[in-house]
Formats: C-alpha cells, sequence, structure tokens
C-alpha cells in the first residue's frame, strides 16, 4: 500500500487553509485503520503548534439558544480580533446513525465570516454525544491559529461531563420564563459550570431572567467549589441585542488570568490529557475485545443469560478466562 505523505495536511493545517483543514478532521473522525495511523502522525507533528487557545465549551438546556448564542458570541469575538472556531456536535439517530448535521445552518452569519471555521461532526455511539474525534479536532484548530475554539454540546447525558474535561472554560446557558429554571438543570451540570449565563434576557423576559439568576446565585452557595481561585459567577445575557456578552468574555478573561496564575490552568490540561489517554485506551480495549475470539463466547454468553442458565457473573469470569489464556 502506498504510503501517505503527512506533510501537506501538517502545512495545510498551519497554513490555515480550510480545505485542508477539513480533510485533516475528516481524516481524524475516519475509523479506518489506514486513516486512523496517519492522523496519528499528522497530530504529533501539529501538538507543538496547539495550546494557546482558549477552549470553551457550551451548554444549555433545548430552547435555550445555544446556536444563536454562539453565532452572536463567536462574531463579537472575531471583530475583537479573534480567530474562531466552532465544533459543534449534532446528536445522530441511534437507528440509522444518521445525523442533523445543521449547525452551519444555524449559524449563518458566522459560517460566513472568514475569521471563523464552523465544524458540524456527527456523535455517533460514542456515550454522551459527544463526538470521539472532538479532542484531537480541537487540537487541529488550535494548530490552525484559531485562538478561540468553542465545543457545543448536544445538552444531554454524560455530553457535558465529556466537554468539561476537554476545556478550560464551561459554559451553561439557560433561559428565564419557563417556570422552575432549577427544575430544569441537575446539580451535577452546575457544578461543572465556571459560569452561568441566563440567556435572552431582552423585552419583556428582562426582570424574569434577574429573577432566574438570583435563584441560580443561590444554589451556587449549595455547591462545593472546583478552583480555589474562582466562584462560578451567574449573569444576564441576549444573543439577540447583545447584551452581556462582553461580560461574558470579561469573566472568561479572568478565569484564565486567574487560572494561569496559579497554575490550574495548567494543571487541569495535565489531567485532561491523562483522562484523554486512559480513554482512547479504553476504547482501544473495547474494539479488540470485539475483534477477538472472546466476542464469539460474549454471544453465546448473552443467550445462555437470557435463558437463565448461567449468571452474568459466571458468563463475565468465563469470558474475562478466555481473555487471558486460561481455562474455565
Amino acid at each position: 500500500m502506498e504510503k501517505r505523505d503527512v506533510q501537506p495536511y501538517v502545512q495545510g493545517v498551519l497554513d490555515r487553509d480550510r480545505r485542508m483543514l477539513a480533510k485533516t478532521i475528516t481524516l481524524i473522525e475516519s475509523s479506518l485503520p489506514a486513516d486512523q495511523e496517519l492522523s496519528r502522525q499528522i497530530l504529533d507533528s501539529l501538538m507543538p503548534y496547539t495550546g494557546k487557545a482558549l477552549r470553551l465549551g457550551i451548554t444549555g438546556l433545548p430552547g435555550a439558544g445555544k446556536s444563536t448564542f454562539i453565532e452572536s458570541f463567536g462574531t463579537m469575538l472575531t471583530e475583537k480580533g479573534y480567530h474562531v472556531a466552532v465544533l459543534a456536535v449534532d446528536p445522530s439517530s441511534p437507528k440509522t446513525g444518521g445525523s442533523i448535521l445543521a449547525d452551519k445552518t444555524r449559524m449563518e452569519k458566522l459560517a460566513v465570516n472568514d475569521k471563523a471555521f464552523i465544524r458540524p461532526s456527527p456523535s455517533g455511539k460514542t456515550l454522551g454525544g459527544v463526538a470521539r474525534k472532538t479532542r484531537e479536532s480541537l487540537l487541529v484548530c488550535e494548530a490552525a491559529g484559531f485562538n478561540a475554539v468553542m465545543v457545543e454540546t448536544v445538552g444531554v447525558g454524560q455530553s457535558e461531563v465529556t466537554v468539561a474535561s476537554m476545556v478550560d472554560f464551561f459554559l451553561v446557558l439557560m433561559i428565564a420564563g419557563g417556570g422552575d429554571e432549577l427544575q430544569g438543570i441537575k446539580k451535577g451540570v452546575l457544578e461543572l459550570a465556571d459560569a452561568v449565563a441566563v440567556n435572552k434576557a431582552d423585552g419583556d423576559n428582562i426582570e424574569r431572567a434577574k429573577m432566574a439568576r438570583r435563584q441560580y446565585e443561590m444554589a451556587f452557595h449549595l455547591l462545593s467549589r472546583p478552583y480555589q481561585n474562582w466562584s462560578p459567577p451567574v449573569v444576564t445575557c441576549s444573543s439577540i441585542t447583545m447584551a452581556g456578552l462582553q461580560n461574558i468574555l470579561n469573566i472568561i478573561l479572568e478565569h484564565r488570568e486567574k487560572l494561569t496564575a496559579s497554575g490550574e490552568l495548567q494543571k487541569n490540561r495535565q489531567e485532561q490529557a491523562k483522562e484523554w489517554l486512559k480513554f482512547m485506551v479504553r476504547e482501544g480495549v473495547q474494539e479488540w475485545f470485539y475483534e477477538s475470539p472472546a466476542a464469539d463466547i460474549l454471544v453465546a454468553s448473552l443467550a445462555e443469560v437470557e435463558a437463565g442458565t448461567v449468571t452474568p457473573t459466571t458468563a463475565a469470569a468465563r469470558i474475562l478466562a478466555c481473555l487471558k489464556g486460561q481455562k474455565f
């Protein structure tokens, strides 16, 4: 098989060639062994050029206006000289594997901005709805000179936890005027938040947004603090009028400054890299397992467990013994 050269990809990314940037991310997302090997070589070459961007995670309940917020906030960033990349993870259909991939449609203004790059990726089968290769895509965007990278979650299940593990600042978007706001968000998500923004604070919704902000501020008093040097603020904003967006940027920059000065930012990134390694090993072991002879034993064992002739504990012990090359 002809060996492919990594240099065109590496140079294309460093030159911020949009076509090569998109091709590189497509390569990273590929499940073909040859593509995976090439993408690893590309990433190894790009690593020295990564690490300088603002890494932002954005989540929120359905209807919180994530895409509109990202477009407005991203547009503001480009006007201030930032180069913005958006990694928007769309939910895949559990039946067909198909994905909506509509973020470029929802972010029409940002999609045609010369200083912005939007990459919608299907979540596939990855737990939590976050694309399996989002971390690598983030690094590629950093190497391409995008100094603000936003990762949008689908806002369900474990996706918030996964995104929080790859960004420096995690923003939770909420809305007011929909009943008891605190019922609509899990405590675990609030514990991940570096800030909460009550969106759609415009028109006749401004007072409701202020009331919701006070509720969230009270909720934060009941939570443990993940950082010694940071207490998550709660603010209001409007993606339509742009009110409060500058304040959110100021909060993000203050957070980065404080955590950089204390050494927590670098420490967090190191911990994230270690967790990433463990995640990739777990995924690799799982893939290897389903290609091993033990996978056939699993199929037979599932039938026995279903029939009630073998306990799950015994079936698992038998499969693990097979993996270790032991008799059972």
